[in-house]
């Protein structure tokens, strides 16, 4: 049983049956889906969601107790998956779509050679995305991670999934590193974001960042002495404003105050009506763990311009 919930209103979203989707209308599965940061950004530019995968469970509840209302087919029809090692067959296990979005673990990479590309991303979760681009043909992924990933083991690792999109699977490749300050939240949170093209003539650029219009007294609605906030953290508490570990404890009014769900969900760009059926401590950790939608909504925006102009 689910521990009580945080807010107990369902978004509301009106639904539309599968075999309604125009075939003009861009679809998009969400690999490492978390509670829905991808889906959420492709779904207002108007994209619909045919398969998603998500191994945490209680991030599946939230997940589905906020989606299933407009998207009841992804569930009904076995199109939510709990382990995406499960997926022995893409090409029969997943519907056709166009863009594969994901923000993938950065799980240890082999370190011996990083030289036998798609060969030598067995036994990371970022084969099997290959797998699914290698069999499904899209006509575009877009990719998360954390900044750290251009580094990670002096930057074998990145070279290595450059290297596998590019030359093994013919995509092209295009990467930036973008905050949630650039795209209208207050919270640092600089992610590596991947794009890439099936067909690589394919014109694109992510748009450029806009200014910053909240700040931290938005958030709390009352002064706060923090302009921009700290990045949100998947794990644990902070331990107060003294403490050079803080990230959630912040001086509002003359006060101390820690973040609630209400103010994560405001810095990571989630509407008011997104509900967490979950304790409050597992709210948190999926906000840290989820991406800011803004940002991702303006990349993907420019994703679905660019297939659009290379019809």
């Amino acid at each position: 049983m689910p521990a009580k919930a945080v807010v107990q209103t369902r978004i509301v979203i009106p639904s539309t049956t599968a075999s309604a989707i125009p075939s003009t209308q861009v679809k998009f599965i969400d690999l490492f889906a978390g509670i829905g940061g991808f889906h959420m950004a492709l779904h207002n530019l108007g994209a619909r969601c045919v398969f998603a995968s998500e191994i945490d469970a209680h991030a599946r509840i939230t997940y589905e107790y906020n989606f299933r209302k407009h998207n009841q087919n992804l569930f009904d029809f076995d199109y939510f998956n709990k382990d995406i090692n499960l997926i022995n067959d893409p090409a029969l296990q997943i519907p056709d779509f166009d863009i594969l979005t994901g923000g993938f673990p950065c799980q240890p990479f082999s370190q011996a050679g990083f030289k036998k590309g798609f060969e030598d991303t067995r036994g990371t979760l970022f084969f099997k995305i290959a797998e699914i681009i290698k069999e499904k043909q899209p006509k575009a992924f877009f990719l998360e991670n954390v900044r750290g990933l251009l580094a990670h083991n002096e930057g074998k690792t990145f070279q290595t999934i450059q290297r596998v999109m590019e030359d093994e699977l013919g995509y092209s490749f295009h990467y930036q590193l973008v905050r949630a300050s650039d795209f209208g939240l207050p919270q640092h949170r600089p992610r590596l974001l991947m794009v890439g093209f099936r067909d690589p003539s394919t014109p694109f650029s992510f748009p450029e960042p806009i200014p910053l219009k909240k700040t931290m007294s938005t958030i709390f609605r009352a002064p706060c002495t923090r302009t921009v906030g700290f990045t949100l953290r998947c794990g644990g508490r902070g331990s107060g404003l003294g403490d050079r570990r803080n990230w959630d404890s912040y001086l509002v009014a003359g006060q101390e105050r820690r973040l609630t769900p209400v103010e994560g969900k405001k810095m990571q760009g989630f509407p008011a009506s997104f509900s967490f059926p979950v304790s409050e401590t597992q709210a948190m950790k999926q906000l840290g763990n989820s991406v800011a939608v803004p940002a991702i909504q303006a990349v993907a925006n420019s994703i679905i311009n660019a297939l659009n102009q290379n019809i």
